[in-house]
C-alpha cells in the first residue's frame, strides 16, 4: 500500500507534455466558472511596482516585494557617469526598443550572450541608441537621445488603481514575459506557449498551424471568447482564426453585454493592443483607467463570485528592471529564425519581469508570490482547470498558480471598492522627468 501511494503521488506531481495535467492541489480551481486574462503592453515590474512596498506598509501589509534597489542606476550612454532611477512626472514617454539584440544588451551591455553575468546595465544604452537611430531617419523625432527615459518609474501617485489592486489582491515579483524579445513572439507565446520561430517581427502573410489554448478549449467543448478593444487579435496569425472568428471573436462591448446577461464564457481573453494598452508613446493613466473599467465590470457582475481575472503585460518594453531573465524550458523543437545580424541565442530564458494582478474572490489578500513563472503559466492554469493537455514543454513546466488563491475562504469576495484611476496627470514627451 505504501508503494502504491508513492506511485500515486509521483503521478500527481508530474507534468507531462501533451497529456492531461494533474497537481495535488488542482481541485481548488474547479470552483472557477470563468477565467479571464488580459495583457497590456511593454512595462517592467520595477517601472510600475518597484516602489510598491511603501504603499503596502502604509496599508498594513509587509514590505515583501523585491522592488527597485536603493541607488539603482545604469551607466550613461556616453560611458561617463550614471543615470539613476527617478520618479516620472509625465505619464507619457517616448518609445524604446525591446527587440532581440537590444534585450540581450539590456541584460549585459558589453557581453550580451553571457550565461553567467547579468549586471542589467544596458537599458540606458539601448534606449539612447534606438532614439539616435530613429532621429537620423526622422530628424527631431526624439527628445531623449540619452536613454534617460528607461530609468523612470511610477508609484501610487500616478497608478493608484493598480497599487490598490496589487495590494488588496495578489501579485508576484517573479512573473516574467516568456521570450527575451519584443511584443510579437511574446504575444504568440501567450496563445501557443511557443514563439513559433519568431525573433522580432512576424513575417507578412504568416498563418501558423500550431494549436493554441483556444484549439484545446474548442476540442474539449469549453466555451471561450476573445474580446477586442481595437478590432484586431493575434489569433489572426493562426490558420484556425477563420473557422473561429464568427462565433468566438467580438468587440469589447460584447464583454459588458455578457456580464450583464450572465453569458460570460468559461475562458476569455481581452485583446487591448491599441491606444488603451499602456505602450510607451501612449498615456499610461488612460490605459490603466480602461483596465479598471474592464475589471470593475466583472467585480460588479453576477459572474464575480466564480471568476479569476489575470492582468499582466506582454513584455518589458526596454524599461529598467533589476532582476535578470531566468532560465526556462525551451518550448518545442522550433528554433528562433535568426538573421545574420541577430545574436545567436535560443528560447532558453524568459524575458524581463512584468507587472501581474491576480484578481478574484479567491485571491489571497496582499499575497506576493516569489515563484518564477512566465505568462504561459496562465495557459497552465486554464489547462488544469479544464483537464486539457499542455501545448508545449514551456507551459507544461509552469507552476500551477494555485498559490495565489485561497480556495476555502474566498477572502476577497467582498473586497473594498478600489480608488478611481485618474487620467489628468501631465502628459508630455519633449522633456524629462
Amino acid at each position: 500500500m505504501k508503494n502504491l501511494l508513492g506511485l500515486v503521488v509521483l503521478f500527481a506531481t508530474t507534468y507531462l507534455f501533451g497529456q492531461v495535467q494533474v497537481t495535488p492541489d488542482a481541485t481548488g480551481n474547479l470552483q472557477l466558472s470563468h477565467i479571464i486574462w488580459m495583457l497590456q503592453e511593454n512595462q517592467t515590474f520595477d517601472e510600475y511596482f518597484g516602489h510598491l512596498n511603501a504603499y503596502r506598509t502604509a496599508h498594513g501589509e509587509p514590505a515583501s516585494v523585491d522592488g527597485t534597489p536603493v541607488g539603482a542606476s545604469n551607466p550613461a550612454y556616453s560611458g561617463g557617469g550614471t543615470v539613476n532611477a527617478y520618479h516620472f512626472t509625465t505619464v507619457c514617454f517616448e518609445d524604446l526598443t525591446p527587440s532581440w539584440n537590444e534585450s540581450r544588451r539590456d541584460v549585459n551591455r558589453s557581453n550580451p550572450l553571457s550565461k553567467t553575468s547579468f549586471p542589467m546595465n544596458g537599458f540606458v544604452y539601448s534606449a539612447a541608441n534606438y532614439a539616435i537611430n530613429e532621429d537620423k531617419k526622422h530628424p527631431g523625432s526624439y527628445a531623449d537621445t540619452k536613454g534617460i527615459r528607461s530609468m523612470g518609474y511610477y508609484t501610487e501617485r500616478e497608478l493608484p488603481y493598480y497599487y490598490f489592486m496589487a495590494t488588496q489582491f495578489a501579485t508576484s515579483d517573479r512573473f516574467f514575459s516568456p521570450i527575451l524579445s519584443r511584443t510579437n513572439p511574446n504575444r504568440l507565446a501567450n496563445f501557443a506557449a511557443s514563439a513559433l520561430d519568431v525573433v522580432n517581427n512576424i513575417p507578412s502573410g504568416s498563418s501558423f498551424k500550431q494549436k493554441t489554448i483556444f484549439t484545446l478549449l474548442q476540442n474539449a467543448g469549453i466555451s471561450w471568447k476573445i474580446y477586442e478593444l481595437n478590432g484586431n487579435t493575434f489569433l489572426g496569425y493562426f490558420s484556425s482564426y477563420g473557422a473561429y472568428k464568427a462565433a468566438h471573436v467580438f468587440p469589447i462591448s460584447q464583454y459588458f453585454t455578457d456580464l450583464k446577461n450572465g453569458t460570460l464564457p468559461a475562458v476569455a481573453f481581452i485583446e487591448t493592443t491599441g491606444p488603451q494598452d499602456e505602450h510607451p508613446g501612449e498615456n499610461v493613466q488612460k490605459g490603466s483607467a480602461e483596465a479598471a473599467i474592464i475589471i470593475n465590470a466583472l467585480r460588479n457582475s453576477s459572474s464575480w463570485a466564480s471568476s479569476a481575472f489575470i492582468e499582466a503585460f506582454d513584455e518589458g518594453g526596454g524599461m529598467y528592471d533589476h532582476v535578470p531573465p531566468q532560465s526556462a524550458v525551451i518550448p518545442d523543437s522550433i528554433p528562433p529564425n535568426l538573421s545574420a545580424t541577430d545574436d545567436k541565442d535560443t528560447y532558453s530564458r524568459t524575458g524581463f519581469r512584468i507587472p501581474l494582478l491576480v484578481i478574484s474572490p479567491f485571491a489571497k489578500v496582499g499575497y506576493v508570490s516569489h515563484t518564477v513563472m512566465d505568462t504561459t503559466a496562465v495557459m497552465k492554469f486554464i489547462e488544469i482547470r479544464f483537464g486539457l493537455p499542455s501545448l508545449t514543454a514551456r507551459d507544461a513546466a509552469q507552476p500551477s498558480m494555485d498559490e495565489f488563491f485561497d480556495w476555502v475562504n474566498k477572502p476577497n469576495l467582498n473586497a473594498p471598492a478600489p480608488p478611481v484611476q485618474p487620467t489628468n496627470a501631465p502628459c508630455y514627451y519633449n522633456k524629462l522627468p
